[in-house]
């Protein structure tokens, strides 16, 4: 049986918008005149954007909303929560499926339905001084529809949607309820214990752990074996030239 919608979580603002050009930029303008966390979801965008500032378009009916918060953390403690937030996402597609065997986590911000990519994630910040004044954490999930294949790069895991694949609708708002909900435990526990426990259950949910990947860096492609993730969430690649961290990259299987 599927959860029940949980219990917003409080203290955290919820804003509801029929049209935005873009869920994350509308969260920094609004930043400034709102103090606490808040969610801000929108049944349709514009103007979304996903990783290196790709056009993202995406039909009413699925999931398009970002979490603004005020991190008072260094920037490199900030860029954890694109874990916290993975495994919410993961949480609440498992609370409203109840199908916690088809879901995985693909580094560095997807997720995936049966090896194949049903949501992204993408963190967006302003500065203040040397550190972080606001972040948007925005979050796509292919609720009743997915873009057609032939529209992402070359190698890139196929686009699929959660009604598609699974033949469950889901309503963006109950999503959110269920993802507020879990990210909120996923940032106690941050909080109040550091990245060890998100490394642990990441790493429990993590697809392609221990086999063969491409991790592209700008120009530079590097092959190698999916090891691990270290304490400051970059990628392990074992190659044949030595071990690398990798900070940041996209990775194709």
């Amino acid at each position: 049986m599927r959860d029940k919608a949980p219990v917003w979580p409080a203290g955290v603002a919820r804003h509801i918008c029929d049209s935005l050009d873009s869920t994350n930029a509308h969260a920094l303008r609004m930043a400034p005149r709102t103090p606490g966390p808040a969610w801000i979801l929108a049944y349709e965008q514009s103007a979304g954007k996903g990783r290196r500032a790709r056009p993202w378009v995406s039909p009413r009916g699925n999931f398009h909303a970002t979490l603004l918060l005020h991190p008072k953390d260094a920037a490199p403690q900030v860029a954890l929560r694109s874990f916290a937030a993975a495994l919410a996402l993961r949480e609440a597609l498992v609370a409203v499926s109840d199908l916690p065997q088809v879901f995985g986590l693909k580094w560095p911000n997807d997720v995936l339905l049966d090896g194949n990519k049903l949501a992204g994630i993408l963190l967006e910040s302003t500065s203040s001084g040397q550190g972080v004044a606001h972040l948007a954490i925005g979050i796509g999930v292919n609720l009743i529809a997915a873009p057609d294949a032939s529209l992402v790069d070359e190698g890139a895991l196929k686009p699929v949607s959660l009604l598609g694949e699974t033949g469950l609708l889901v309503d963006p708002e109950t999503f959110l309820t269920h993802l507020a909900a879990a990210y909120a435990r996923w940032e106690d526990i941050l909080t109040l214990q550091g990245f060890a426990p998100l490394r642990a259950a990441w790493l429990s949910y993590a697809a392609r752990l221990g086999q063969a990947i491409r991790a592209r860096t700008g120009a530079a492609t590097h092959h190698g074996i999916f090891e691990t993730i270290d304490a400051t969430g970059a990628l392990i690649l074992r190659t044949a030239e030595g071990t690398l961290a990798i900070p940041a990259a996209e990775v194709f299987f």
